[in-house]
């Protein structure tokens, strides 16, 4: 393999000028990728589980960080599938299931301001669900208005829907947590010792610190005791005329909300806020990332490793080099390319495996947050990591003396 790979270099590089045995500084620019290209395609057996290294470090970046953002982002859900310009809850609130009651006033303290088209009170209430079989199981309870063009989860409720809760009990929850509650639609359950029945399910709704049964507000008023009707509700949707002068009109209602015990936010800020709460500020949070970067600095030394041991196999193949002419810096330049071309294979192959992975985990309800700009900085990382990779192989390098060819 190593005489191949030697023939294969000489093949692809012209004899060196007879005015001087080190490579002149033209060569340098176009030499060092030739050569890179060449040793990986006709040595690939060497350079392959580096590529596999990189490509492992690679999948684990992406993965780690979808995961984390896609369980995380499941805490604002409610937040951002619902269509309101506006979230008026409890000052200082710092997560959506943290909800607490405010009063009723404050609807009439929103639909005064002129520039406040819509007002929609949510219910965020909490019980245990208990069935004969399943035995009992904490769940959220989730109010919102049934009416047609309703705010609150408007991507994810559809009219049919709104209108079965308007039956006396009747509930909604996400496929996912449906084996949680061990029940199915048309099943019957009690929710603090009040019966209601599960008259179908919602996609992509997947709690995360519990299971979100979705009713109506009557309903929710019915099966949550600490619930008053008519007196508190834990949020106030409201709808702007103007949306781009929600920012405005949010520091004009808190100096009203100040005194009178509620606090507005933008969607984006309060969706932002309670992912933030959770990925920072919570104790699985902290865990989670923490663990997530234990395992890419566990990556990052295989990589390096898997490449270094790349790099010592072929002394003889850098030695040749250096008995046809070329200098220390042009090999130097040579490892960096191979380095740099290992992680863009390693790249390519960690974007096609987190696809499929991405295909099986949606099939699965496993929670994942994948965009452009992840595959981006992604890219980014893996290569920087091959680069360094490849710095620190440089040191075998200063190893290829042409005299190992004679041993």
């Amino acid at each position: 393999m190593a005489i191949r790979t030697q023939r294969a270099l000489a093949r692809s590089v012209s004899p060196p000028t007879t005015d001087s045995s080190v490579i002149q500084p033209r060569w340098l620019s176009t030499l060092p990728v030739r050569l890179a290209l060449c040793s990986l395609v006709y040595d690939w057996r060497r350079f392959s589980p580096a590529v596999v290294a990189v490509g492992f470090s690679g999948l684990l970046v992406l993965l780690q960080g979808a995961i984390i953002l896609g369980i995380f982002s499941l805490s604002s859900l409610y937040v951002t599938r619902s269509t309101a310009d506006l979230w008026v809850g409890y000052p200082g609130v710092q997560s959506l299931d943290l909800g607490r009651p405010i009063s009723g006033t404050t609807e009439l303290f929103l639909r005064m301001n002129p520039a406040v088209t819509r007002v929609e009170p949510v219910i965020w209430g909490s019980g245990e669900w208990r069935t004969a079989k399943h035995g009992m199981v904490n769940v959220y309870i989730v109010g919102v208005a049934t009416r047609a063009g309703s705010m609150a989860l408007q991507s994810i409720l559809t009219p049919e829907q709104r209108d079965q809760l308007l039956t006396p009990g009747a509930v909604l929850v996400d496929v996912a947590d449906a084996h949680k509650l061990g029940a199915l639609v048309g099943d019957t359950a009690e929710i603090n010792g009040h019966a209601v029945r599960i008259v179908g399910m919602t996609r992509g709704l997947r709690g995360l610190g519990g299971v979100n049964v979705i009713t109506s507000l009557a309903n929710a008023q019915r099966v949550d005791p600490t619930l008053r009707p008519g007196a508190s509700v834990a949020y106030f949707l409201a709808r702007l005329a103007h949306p781009e002068q929600a920012g405005s009109i949010v520091n004009t209602l808190n100096q009203l909300g100040a005194k009178r015990g509620f606090e507005a936010q933008t969607t984006m800020e309060f969706a932002n806020r309670t992912t933030h709460y959770w990925l920072a500020e919570s104790g699985a949070g902290v865990a989670f990332v923490f663990g997530s970067v234990v395992s890419v600095l566990i990556a990052i030394v295989i990589t390096s490793q898997t490449l270094l041991a790349a790099v010592s196999g072929s002394i003889k193949e850098y030695a040749a080099l250096r008995a046809l002419g070329f200098s220390m810096p042009a090999l130097r330049a040579i490892v960096l390319a191979q380095s740099f071309w290992v992680g863009a294979v390693g790249v390519v192959v960690a974007s096609i495996c987190t696809l499929l992975l991405a295909v099986i985990a949606r099939a699965a309800a496993v929670p994942l947050a994948l965009s452009g700009g992840m595959f981006g900085l992604c890219a980014a990382i893996v290569l920087m990591v091959a680069i360094v990779s490849g710095l620190v192989a440089l040191r075998r390098v200063a190893q290829a003396d042409p005299a190992v060819l004679l041993l």
